[in-house]
């Protein structure tokens, strides 16, 4: 490895998110193997309460390369993991005071997931703004009420201090990192080798419709909601939607709003804004074609959707999905 690699310190736990971990260290690696022509890349390493053998949350094991107490030197980007073992790290004194005393000598530092609790926990977010993962975010804002916590945001960048939404989102802003580090060429090569985003538009609230459909707790809406993303070109009123599942429309928009946390609304113009990000994405069809098809009716009624929840307009987005210039070849970085 080339000396002047830039040190990543991954800190994992007892029940950390397995891909928390992997998944940015994967785009590290990636951006390294790609880079290796033109510069030095990364080296990264894992750290955890004790060497060796580590339980992750999906019952895989990894083996931190140091303990705690071995870890030496400066730092290029220090980066928290979460997971469901937050519960037990965010009482470890000892975790909390090594995460103060090696941040101080990292240029920057990084969570991913709930892993940003514990940099709130031991005083690195105080008075700056961050995310976590979207189940989290009000929980977050009770109790550490210092931190500006912004819910739809897929990454956040405060500062030298950087905090990312749920899990693969940790992926994202690995992504912004090696941007940061390398530019847009490099980047980009590694997002579309591991096929996914190299700038995520909108916020995690993209996903409220697709996640919705695994916290409705009646199968009747679960099965409408299913029927809703499959044909989001129909005429979806409260009025339709509440015969399917034979209430009256009055308590049918009350029992949608109580399970899935949106009006029924709300939630077909969800479906409707992801099906034709699909569509801007993978296919050809103009604006106009695009709004028809997924059942906005005219392309400014769509515009106005994608403002709302992707903050960009449909035209803005397709071209920032499709950006222009010369991308590296995926074999050229296999």
């Amino acid at each position: 490895m080339n000396s002047g690699a830039r040190r990543v310190l991954m800190i994992a736990f007892p029940g950390a998110q397995t891909l928390d971990v992997t998944g940015p260290l994967e785009v590290f690696a990636m951006a390294t193997q790609a880079n290796a022509r033109v510069g030095p890349g990364y080296r990264s390493e894992l750290a955890a309460p004790r060497r060796g053998v580590l339980d992750m949350s999906s019952g895989l094991r990894l083996v931190a390369d140091l303990a705690f107490a071995d870890v030496r030197g400066p730092l290029d980007t220090l980066i928290v993991a979460g997971g469901e073992g937050v519960r037990g790290a965010i009482r470890d004194r000892r975790l909390l005071a090594f995460l103060v005393r090696t941040a101080a000598r990292a240029r920057r530092v990084a969570s991913v997931c709930t892993g940003s609790f514990l940099l709130a926990e031991a005083g690195l977010l105080a008075g700056r703004r961050a995310t976590t993962h979207w189940a989290s975010c009000e929980l977050m804002s009770r109790r550490y009420p210092d931190v500006q916590v912004e819910p739809d945001r897929i990454y956040v960048r405060d500062g030298s201090v950087y905090t990312s939404a749920g899990v693969t989102a940790g992926m994202d802003l690995a992504l912004a990192l090696v941007e940061e580090d390398h530019g847009r060429e490099l980047a980009l090569a590694v997002a579309r080798r591991l096929v996914v985003f190299l700038k995520r538009p909108g916020g995690q609230s993209q996903f409220s419709a697709q996640l919705a459909a695994q916290l409705a707790d009646r199968p009747v809406l679960r099965e409408l909601q299913h029927f809703i993303q499959e044909h989001p070109e129909a005429g979806h009123t409260v009025e339709s939607l509440a015969r399917r599942v034979a209430m009256s429309p009055r308590h049918f928009a009350r029992v949608f709003a109580r399970e899935l946390g949106v009006t029924p609304a709300r939630y077909v113009e969800q479906v409707r804004v992801e099906a034709a990000r699909r569509r801007l994405e993978e296919g050809d069809a103009g604006v106009e074609q695009v709004a028809a098809g997924c059942g906005f009716g005219s392309s400014e009624t769509m515009r106005r959707a994608f403002l709302r929840s992707v903050r960009v307009s449909p035209s803005e987005y397709r071209q920032r999905f499709r950006p222009a210039g010369r991308v590296l070849r995926g074999e050229e970085i296999a």
